[in-house]
Order: structure tokens, then sequence, then C-alpha cells
């Protein structure tokens, strides 16, 4: 479900020259984090449950810690640059398309990939330094850094700090960054005279709320408390990695005018 709804907004977006504009491609960048994201945990998720085969190899398990990394913290990025894209919209209107053009977009989705894979790749560097002794069971669906810490033989104190540094770097800073993009936002719609223009013009950006809440609530809860790994986090690594990329794309389609048109189009002719 989550990689045939991500590929749908990809296809519909390429496909239909009304999307060609810059908040349909920070979604569609979204939807390619979203299934590199599952694809990282899922598929072996899968495995597990259909053989009962429990063991992961310690190369494979750096590897998909990094990659879940890299692939969660990009798409927090993401929302920061999607928050941006609204402001300006909103903002200056009359300056959006000049503002947000092809190359102002392009200079705004490279460093979240980059600021992604170099943050993951510090935290992985780390734990790749801590020693591990014969067999260990993690308590997780996936090779998680707090479950790998947990397990491991080493003084992981500094680490575990580390994380919830990191946590702020990642969590914090953006969502500030979004929040005051929204602050200001807010202020141009009460600006507004007509009730029914104030609505509509929130209601474009009713789609972004809804996916920051769904993916910022579980990531700090998650990573910025200086706590061991615990049935908890199980719970709320599940949300997070199937919950949020699952209704992505649901909350954008539904709630979105132009994609209601364009999937219209696509199923009527």
């Amino acid at each position: 479900m989550i990689l045939a709804g991500n590929l749908f907004i990809i296809s519909l977006v390429c496909l239909n020259p009304h999307l060609h504009r810059s908040m349909y491609f920070f979604l569609s960048n979204l939807s390619v984090v979203d299934i590199l994201y599952v694809s990282t945990t899922l598929p072996k998720l899968l495995y597990i449950s259909y053989t009962g085969n429990h063991f992961v190899s310690y190369t494979a398990c750096i590897a998909q810690l990094y990659l879940y990394a890299f692939f969660g913290d990009t798409e927090s990025f993401l929302l920061v640059s999607m928050a941006i894209d609204r402001y300006v919209a909103i903002c200056f209107p009359l300056h959006y398309s000049l503002i947000m053009s092809k190359k102002a977009c392009m200079l705004l989705a490279f460093p979240t990939w980059l600021m992604g894979s170099l943050n993951s790749f510090i935290l992985t560097y780390f734990v790749c330094s801590l020693n591990f002794f014969g067999f260990v069971e993690i308590q997780n669906f996936f090779c998680e850094l707090k479950a790998i810490l947990i397990v491991s033989s080493s003084d992981t104190t500094f680490l575990r700090k580390l994380i919830v540094v990191d946590g702020m770097f990642i969590g914090s800073i953006p969502v500030l960054l979004i929040l005051a993009s929204y602050a200001c936002i807010i202020r141009t719609i009460l600006n507004i005279q007509s009730p029914t223009g104030r609505w509509k013009t929130f209601s474009s950006c009713t789609s972004h709320i809804t996916i920051v809440v769904l993916y910022y609530g579980p990531a700090m809860a998650l990573y910025m408390q200086y706590s061991e790994a615990n049935s908890q986090d199980t719970i709320l690594s599940v949300i997070f990695v199937t919950l949020v990329p699952l209704f992505n794309p649901l909350v954008y389609s539904l709630r979105n005018d132009d994609f209601l048109k364009a999937i219209r189009k696509v199923t009527h002719g």
C-alpha cells in the first residue's frame, strides 16, 4: 500500500503538466524518500515473518541503520522546504513563480539529501566504533539506533547524549523553522478580509500541517529522550516506519483539489 500510494503520487505529478510546480516537486521528493525509507526496513520484517529467520549480519545491520537514518533525516529537512514553499506561495503570491523557480527548488532539495546523508554517516561512524561480543539480540524489528546501543559491550554514554543533541538538531530546528513560516503565513491570512478567502488560503496548508504532526510527533518522542530502548520505542518505531509513509500520499491526494482534479482527469480520460 505504501509503495502503491507513493508511486501513484510520483506518476501523477510526472504525467500531469498542471502539477509541474514547486509544491509538487517537493511532494514527489517526499514520496521518493518514503519509498526508499520503507524499503530499508519492511522487506526484512516481511522476510522474518515468513521464514522465522531473525538473523541479520553485522554489515547488513549497519547498512540498514545508515539508510534508515539517511532517509528519515532527509524527510525532516524536506518538510522544511515544503513549509518555505507554502510561505512564499501565500506571503508573496505575485512573485511565487519567480522566487520558486526550478533552480530555487533544486537549491532547496539538494541540501536536504546532502544533510540527511552527512548526519546519518556521523551517527553510523560512531556506532561502528562500538564493540559487540558474539550473537546479540536487538529488541526491535530492525536495526534501530537505540536498540543497537543497549546490546553493545562498550560505554555508550557519549553516543546516547549525541542522539539527544542530534534529535534536537534534526527535530527542533526544522520544527522552529516550520513554525516561523506558519507564523508569517497566519499573519498574512488574518489580513485577508473575506472569511472564505482566509479559509481557502489556509486549506492549502492543511495537508502539510497534517504530515508535519504525523512525522515529528513519534520522531521527537522516540529520539529526544535520554533513555534505554523499551517496548514503547518499538511501538513508536512501527508508527514512524509504517503509518507516516502510508498516510503521506493519502493526506495529499484526498485534501488537495489539484490532485483530485488530476485523478479525475486520469480516471475519466
